[in-house]
């Protein structure tokens, strides 16, 4: 027994626009194609289809995905991983989701919140890791702009920090939605976005035209920034920088 695209879409509640893509990489290639151009998936298939979905579920990127199914990679090995990644993860989600109650209780009338506490789980270590990448990327220059930085943040009250981190989470969703709709990176619609993401920096930091391109590919090359954006999907981090490099050359 066979079933058109449409009918694996309905089913699985996976657009034909991903199945496609799917078939295009090389991923999940239908088990036949009709006179008429439709797609045709069988029972293997769509065995195939629901592993893909069951790794993607557990944020695992589509390179990986493929990896674990054509065997290049014991799945275990790749879960083992992965786990440890979530479990840190969620350690880190809990301390900041404590630093949110704790403030909320300060705002409706509790005890103040030191000082120390108020960016309880942004990993100050973390960011001195970022700050030594770009002055070794960008030369000892660029500790004015972070300087520059760590002045404007001693600056911010409680609700400044919670609104910019606020505004860092929707520029990512704005971001992840044109990478699923496969918008180009040097659209209208992407320099739109990637004008907010420049503004947003601009709050704390001012980037020139090569500080702002390194910033992208840091996005890129540091595996920590890497994994917070492929766990929306694999790539999405190289297309946040592409995004970047893109505006930094029309706009800068």
């Amino acid at each position: 027994m066979a079933w058109s695209i449409a009918q694996v879409a309905r089913m699985s509640k996976v657009t034909s626009r991903t199945l496609r893509h799917y078939d295009a990489i090389g991923l999940l290639e239908p088990a036949w194609i009709g006179g008429n151009g439709y797609r045709y998936y069988e029972r293997e298939q769509l065995l195939r289809l629901q592993r893909i979905l069951l790794l993607r579920d557990l944020g695992l990127g589509l390179d990986t995905v493929a990896e674990v199914l054509d065997g290049r990679h014991r799945e275990v090995d790749v879960l083992r991983n992965h786990a440890r990644w979530l479990a840190a993860e969620q350690e880190r989600l809990a301390k900041l989701a404590r630093t949110v109650s704790r403030t909320i209780e300060e705002l409706e009338g509790g005890d103040e919140v030191k000082l120390e506490e108020l960016f309880d789980g942004f990993d100050a270590d973390r960011q001195a890791r970022y700050e030594a990448e770009l002055v070794e990327r960008f030369g000892e220059g660029v500790r004015e702009h972070v300087d520059e930085s760590k002045r404007r943040v001693r600056g911010w009250s409680k609700p400044d920090a919670a609104e910019f981190q606020a505004e860092w989470r929707a520029i990512t969703d704005a971001y992840a939605g044109l990478f699923d709709a496969g918008v180009a990176v040097d659209s209208p619609r992407a320099l739109e976005v990637t004008d907010r993401h420049h503004r947003w920096i601009n709050r704390s930091w001012t980037p020139d035209r090569e500080s702002y391109t390194g910033l992208g590919r840091l996005y890129v090359d540091s595996p920590e920034f890497k994994a917070q954006f492929d766990a929306h999907a694999e790539g999405f981090a190289e297309y946040v920088r592409d995004a970047i490099a893109a505006y930094a050359s029309a706009r800068l």
